[in-house]
């Protein structure tokens, strides 16, 4: 249980200095789609940037707004971060306790909460801005929820099983993508909404709502949800890898292609325009409903 518990830790850790370096490589990335150099002064080619960052977030003055509820305020950056740490229990160490039966099951426990911290920091700003934005991220994320679990209940269909370890054994001879790609383009797009990414974005929408639902937060409180936010991006990349890719067959393989979708996503960021808001709802209801249901009906059908 003690050797559990440590290795927990190092993928905790592990994973948080992996969000250090993702987010390096999503400004190299959108840098070099804007044709300029991205951060390259800080360290050999800008390596050190991202902790330079964490110093100037980690030791800037932590305002409290006048108006604000002080301690929903205080508490909800932390809230978000913890469910993104938390979410990661469910990656399955081959030796570990922790791949258990129910994984799936957890993780879809823990993503459906990620939306009550985001409604705590806008609603506790008591700003127009921060409300209009958590307001958005609540009927955005319980939309995209609906279909996200349908998709990946067919899945489920193939491995007979709700444990993500499976995922790697069905996955030897061909991969989920090949076998199911509508439901892999659908699930990547539903990923967009639920990390609130371009061209989904519409919970910041820095054109009319300043900076959305964070627009109060500064110092620790921003670089809280700035982490639970890229630690999501990572946590979506590893479960499109283990639902579609492959899963872990080969370590250094999954970590490839785990980089592969991560950048996919932030190529997205630095190419689309922002959706309509009106459209993202249709999309959901009248779109991507219908065809997650139908796609189940038609993957049972296969079964049998």
């Amino acid at each position: 249980m003690f050797v559990n518990f440590i290795c927990c830790m190092f993928m905790l850790v592990f994973s948080l200095i992996g969000v250090a370096f993702l987010t390096l490589l999503e400004r190299k990335i959108l840098g070099y789609v804007q044709l300029r150099k991205g951060p390259n002064k800080v360290g050999v080619l800008g390596l050190f940037q991202p902790f330079s960052d964490a110093i100037k977030l980690y030791t800037k003055e932590y305002f409290f707004p006048l108006k604000s509820n002080f301690y929903p305020y205080w508490i909800s950056p932390i809230v978000i971060l913890s469910i993104s740490v938390f979410v990661w229990l469910v990656f399955p160490y081959s030796h570990l306790i922790l791949a258990w039966k129910y994984s799936v099951l957890f993780m879809f426990s823990i993503l459906s909460m990620g939306v009550y911290g985001v409604m705590i920091c806008g609603w506790a700003s008591s700003s127009s801005y921060s409300i209009l934005g958590s307001m958005r991220v609540v009927a955005q994320s319980v939309s995209y929820e609906v279909s996200f679990f349908l998709l990946v209940l067919c899945l489920l269909y193939f491995t007979m099983s709700i444990t993500l370890v499976q995922f790697s054994n069905f996955q030897v001879k061909v991969w989920f993508i090949v076998l199911a790609f509508p439901a892999f383009l659908m699930l990547f797009v539903s990923f967009l909404a639920e990390l609130n990414r371009t061209p989904f974005d519409f919970s910041e929408g820095e054109s009319e709502l300043v900076s959305g639902f964070n627009v109060e937060y500064g110092g620790s409180g921003f670089a809280f949800i700035f982490l639970g936010e890229y630690l999501s991006i990572l946590f979506a990349s590893v479960v499109l890898t283990y639902l579609f890719l492959g899963g872990i067959s080969d370590f250094y393989l999954f970590y490839f292609k785990l980089g592969i979708i991560a950048s996919v996503i932030i190529v997205v960021r630095g190419t689309l325009p922002r959706y309509r808001y009106d459209k993202l709802m249709n999309l959901c209801w009248k779109v991507y409903l219908g065809s997650s249901l139908s796609l189940i009906i038609f993957y049972i059908s296969m079964l049998y």
